[in-house]
């Protein structure tokens, strides 16, 4: 049985008194009924105070982005090294923001996958289709080339350290959310794929969340198809009742 994980992504939001407000407010609403995992994704400049807060409660600490080199001249990037040095222990990687706003491409995003990786991070890579792709019928064409690329010579091993977050762009922040079915027809091409291609254990065992527009009120019914393993939460994760409500529906 796989444990869901909800994971909320706080995305370019919350200053450093707001980080501590709501990460305040998620422990004291958690309590130690966890019936899943849960992971905060605040701004780089929040890290190092959330994570202090968080040390000793269930709640798991990830970061929005990481660069694939130890140090060196590379302006506003962040490495493995410093974000493992302020407690994370997740990175987002290959978000659909990443790749239409900033233009990162598949091998970029395979290289930040193998490095976080090696350095003991655990990854929540992120893939999906643009609603032309959807509406040309290619889906899960796009999803698999996403897949092939992004996951390019990392071992069956190392799968167990990576959530894989399928979320349709079309339904990123725009108040549109791909129906349960719909979600779980890609999530199940998906588990699919990682059972031809590595194994039908890492298939079986894989984490796939559902990322797009995750609110309570539809929470429940996305969590419950057998291949939607959690959720990657946006503005809905940015005050502590909302994502404590979906946390609940799981």
């Amino acid at each position: 049985m796989r444990k869901k994980v909800i994971a909320g992504n706080w995305k370019m939001n919350k200053d450093l008194n707001e980080s501590q407000n709501l990460v305040s407010g998620i422990i004291d609403g958690l309590g130690n009924d966890n019936k899943c995992d849960v992971i905060v994704c605040p701004p780089f400049t929040s890290l190092s105070e959330v994570h202090s807060l968080i040390k000793n409660t269930p709640v798991k600490l990830g970061a929005q982005n990481v660069y694939h080199e130890n140090d060196g001249a590379f302006t506003g990037e962040v490495s493995t090294g410093m974000l493992k040095s302020v407690g994370c222990d997740y990175v987002i990687i290959g978000h659909s923001e990443r790749r239409t706003i900033f233009g990162e491409k598949d091998d970029l995003i395979n290289k930040k996958n193998k490095k976080a990786l090696a350095d003991d991070l655990k990854v929540i890579f992120c893939i999906g289709e643009s609603l032309a792709q959807r509406e040309e019928g290619i889906t899960n064409s796009v999803v698999e080339k996403q897949l092939h690329k992004g996951l390019d010579g990392i071992s069956s091993e190392e799968l167990n350290n990576i959530i894989i977050a399928y979320e349709p762009i079309w339904a990123i922040g725009t108040g549109k959310t791909a129906t349960p079915e719909q979600a779980q027809e890609v999530h199940s091409f998906i588990r699919n794929y990682i059972s031809q291609n590595f194994s039908k254990e890492s298939g079986g065992k894989i984490i796939i969340q559902y990322g797009g527009s995750v609110k309570p009120d539809n929470a429940a019914s996305l969590l419950s198809q057998p291949d939607i393993d959690g959720a990657l939460i946006g503005g809905a994760c940015l005050k502590a009742d909302s994502f404590l409500s979906i946390i609940a529906s799981t």
